[in-house]
């Protein structure tokens, strides 16, 4: 009976080779099978290590991932080993690799992790924001209504969030969170992180805007200050606010959604707070 290989997820510098570990290094010369977002980007990065694929390099990204899933399932039972990699940072995080790993656990396959650098925790290590307890949204969304749901839901978020942007919508997103959460809320926003031009501007996030407004260039991410507790006052005022409103004729969801828009409070903290009178 042949002995099952293994999947290897493996993190890659974000933008200085000299990042990568002596294991990654090891991993790319020795694998079997070697699964990358980009072949050419990680060709380039082995040139750079001295550490040539002599396995077999096959492309893994969004648009081929389900479909090139078999394959590489199938090579981890043949006895093979796997080596997963993406353009920058820890696979899985916002790229590919998560549906791979998965159909390796459903199938009792070996899965290992060589650690290394990641854009989320970068980020936020230099954010000077607390660190504690964070959370990561991914990227945020493209179109208008939903990136204001995304940030709305962040607006009574205790712990401080972490999430990816593109470089032409970082002006309108960062504009649309000062509007939705407050142009005093802190936040912190890091690009080309490792690189020769590597940047991190902190401040409110209306200051940022307007920053931003004049054109940032490079990989982004946003490190966003978690919400202050609001005075236990202010809640009662705010939902004496709402069941006022309800008094007129207005349907308390309503009174709660009205209220929620002008202050930032989420509507339903503000509706249970309502209703408990």
């Amino acid at each position: 009976m042949t002995e099952h290989g293994r999947l290897v997820l493996a993190a890659t510098p974000l933008g200085d080779s000299r990042d990568a570990s002596p294991r990654l290094v090891e991993a790319l010369a020795t694998a079997d099978v070697v699964a990358a977002e980009d072949t050419r980007r990680t060709r380039a990065l082995a040139a750079a290590l001295g550490a040539a694929p002599a396995g077999r390099l096959v492309s893994f990204y969004d648009a081929v991932e389900t479909s090139r899933l078999g394959g590489l399932v199938a090579a981890v039972e043949g006895g093979q080993t796997v080596l997963l990699v993406t353009d920058a940072g820890m696979p899985s995080v916002s790229d590919p690799g998560f549906r791979l790993v998965a159909a390796c656990v459903a199938k009792d396959l070996p899965v290992t992790c060589l650690p290394g650098p990641s854009a989320v925790t970068t980020a936020l290590a230099l954010s000077g924001l607390p660190c504690e307890r964070f959370c990561f949204e991914g990227f945020a969304p493209r179109k208008d209504g939903e990136r204001r749901r995304f940030f709305a839901a962040l607006a009574e978020e205790p712990r401080t969030a972490v999430f990816f942007e593109s470089p032409h919508r970082i002006a309108a997103t960062l504009a649309l969170a000062a509007e939705v959460l407050g142009e005093e809320r802190r936040a912190a926003v890091c690009r080309e992180l490792t690189k020769p031009y590597e940047e991190v501007r902190r401040g409110g996030l209306r200051e940022l805007a307007d920053w931003a407004a004049d054109g940032v260039r490079g990989e982004i991410t946003v490190v966003l200050a978690g919400a202050e507790r609001r005075r236990e006052q202010d809640m009662d005022a705010l939902a004496a606010e709402v069941r006022r409103l309800a008094d007129g004729g207005m349907r308390l969801k309503d009174a709660a959604a009205q209220v929620a828009d002008a202050s930032g409070v989420s509507k339903k903290a503000l509706y249970d707070a309502a209703v408990r009178g």
